[in-house]
């Protein structure tokens, strides 16, 4: 199961670019209107130019081709980020259309937050967390003891 699971890593890496953006880069990239965010490590689309993309790929037009029209300097980018972009957004279009290619990380943001708790989800949370606490102080009690046990002996 490990090398199965490094393996998927090792691809996963590979397929990463791994030019990082300059401050003046990012400045540029920013100014995009196809551009949602970028951070030294990556860039992130809007949902309409990936629609966009996947339409004028559909036609004949190359990745680069749509990049440079869309006013994406292909030597900030790099050709393998264009090129990896490309293929991943065709995937998630024909496994599952347009739908699959719109961010959905604000909707997925990890655990819940508090507020969606009822009371009683919370109630419940706080026992554990007390008997956590509790646990954890008899735990530092025990090892005080033992310390100073040790330290007499010596």
């Amino acid at each position: 199961m490990y090398n199965k699971i490094n393996r998927k890593l090792n691809v996963r890496l590979l397929s990463m670019s791994d030019k990082l953006f300059t401050k003046e880069e990012i400045n540029i990239l920013s100014k995009n209107k196809y551009v949602k965010k970028v951070t030294s490590k990556g860039i992130a689309y809007t949902d309409e130019f990936k629609k966009n993309f996947i339409t004028e790929n559909k036609t004949g037009k190359l990745p680069r081709q749509i990049f440079e029209e869309c006013c994406f300097d292909i030597e900030i980018l790099g050709i393998k980020r264009v090129s990896s972009s490309g293929k991943r957004w065709r995937t998630m279009y024909k496994s599952g259309g347009a739908i699959r290619l719109q961010d959905t990380r604000k909707f997925n943001c990890g655990r819940p937050s508090e507020k969606e708790l009822s009371i009683e989800e919370k109630y419940a949370r706080l026992q554990v967390q007390n008997k956590l606490l509790k646990a954890e102080n008899e735990l530092l009690k025990k090892l005080g003891m033992l310390e100073r046990k040790v330290l007499k002996k010596k």
